[in-house]
């Protein structure tokens, strides 16, 4: 196993759905007892496809229980239970720990070759929001030793990874170049090898720019409620699942999930029992891959960020939701799927609605969008399966230049 960071990233997938269906049975149980989670039903789930029936949780619904002394809305213990607290923009408040792999984020460093003998430059922040902890908490995971950078002072921060040594980054994809260049007009080399990124887009050209000065350069995913959500191997054919969270692909505005390979938005069951956080909603956009990563780790992988699944937009005055989208689909079970789209004649806007289903005839649909939307629209019938796969059921096509 010296090559994976336990025995769980090899899994067969019944093996896999078995482990993961006993811990949701106690998660939910763990998660009842929990004021914020009241409404959660008490049947039984007897197969993992039943957390589709569960209620999504989304940020708003979270930020909106909180109050003063009850930092995390009801759906975790005390402050005064954990070893941190953090401050994410919201403002919205979530609990940390200190034990090992908290956050999960071990794995993402372990697939990246990072362990003992390295020291990583940790350049995330650890000012308020939880990621600089995060990823120090998976450095320790693996063994590592941690220079707490934080943000900004590029050139100290050159000057200390010349002086220091250190051979990991982790931060920003970006911010990693911004060192590099302050050490070279400093003529100072580094020992940079590898590099662990998320918080912003990887882009090809910049992940080559890395591996031309011999930087290994991967990418993960996560957010500061849940942690590590999903992570690249060295073999970069998408994010693999991590093995303590229960990722769905739902249509926006729902809780339904989509078929393999359809672009819609991710939610995630965290397993970890000090934050029983059930289909959390995470606003974006993404897809699973069909089949196993050629590294040999046997989880579910997804595509990366896609884009934010809230679409909502402006129209005529009125604001349009996804779940609007979905309510009218509902409606309608000869509708595959359903597509608003925002544009402008003159100085107007104008709502076109574009359904897709083999029905010839737009004027049966025009009640149900009037009473769904608010909105008066003209409907445009397409064939099944036209619309585009990439998550969007509302397209804001309107310039204003």
């Amino acid at each position: 196993m010296k090559d994976f960071y336990d025995e769980l990233e090899v899994r067969s997938a019944d093996a896999r759905a078995a482990d993961h269906l006993r811990m949701l049975q106690v998660q939910i149980e763990r998660a009842r007892t929990l004021p914020g989670n009241a409404g959660l039903s008490d049947s039984a789930l007897t197969d993992l496809s039943d957390l589709a029936g569960l209620p999504v949780l989304r940020k708003p619904a979270l930020l909106e229980a909180q109050a003063p002394g009850r930092p995390f809305g009801g759906y975790a213990g005390r402050p005064e239970g954990f070893a941190h607290v953090f401050q994410s923009p919201g403002p919205i408040y979530e609990p940390g720990g200190v034990s090992q792999d908290w956050w999960r984020f071990g794995r993402f460093l372990h697939a990246a070759g990072i362990g003992a003998g390295d020291v990583v430059q940790n350049c995330f922040s650890y000012h308020m929001t939880p990621a600089g902890l995060m990823f120090e908490n998976g450095a320790r995971a693996v063994g590592a030793t941690v220079f707490p950078a934080g943000t900004g002072q590029t050139e100290l921060q050159a000057r200390a990874a010349h002086d220091i040594g250190c051979s990991a980054y982790a931060g920003t994809p970006d911010y990693l170049m911004a060192i590099l260049e302050a050490a070279d007009a400093a003529g100072m080399a580094l020992s940079f090898t590898k590099a662990c990124v998320s918080g912003g887009a990887l882009f090809a050209t910049l992940r080559e720019a890395y591996a031309e000065r011999g930087i290994s350069c991967l990418q993960c995913y996560g957010t500061a409620d849940l942690g590590h959500i999903a992570y690249e191997s060295p073999a970069t054919d998408g994010l693999i699942v991590d093995e303590g969270v229960i990722v769905e692909i739902v249509r926006p505005g729902t809780g339904d999930p989509v078929p393999e390979g359809e672009v819609g938005e991710v939610v995630v069951t965290a397993l970890n029992p000090d934050y029983p956080l059930i289909r959390f909603a995470t606003g974006d956009l993404s897809a699973v891959l069909p089949g196993e990563s050629p590294c040999g780790r046997t989880n579910m992988r997804i595509k990366g960020w896609m884009g934010r699944a809230d679409q909502t937009t402006k129209i005529k005055g009125m604001f349009v939701r996804p779940e609007q989208v979905a309510d009218f689909v509902v409606r309608h079970p000869e509708v595959a799927r359903a597509r608003i789209v925002a544009r402008r004649d003159g100085a107007h806007d104008v709502m076109v609605v574009q359904v897709e289903t083999e029905q010839c005839e737009p004027e049966r649909y025009a009640a149900s969008v009037a009473e769904v939307m608010k909105l008066r629209g003209k409907v445009e019938l397409v064939a099944p399966g036209s619309l585009p796969n990439d998550g969007k059921v509302i397209d804001d096509q309107r310039s204003y230049d």
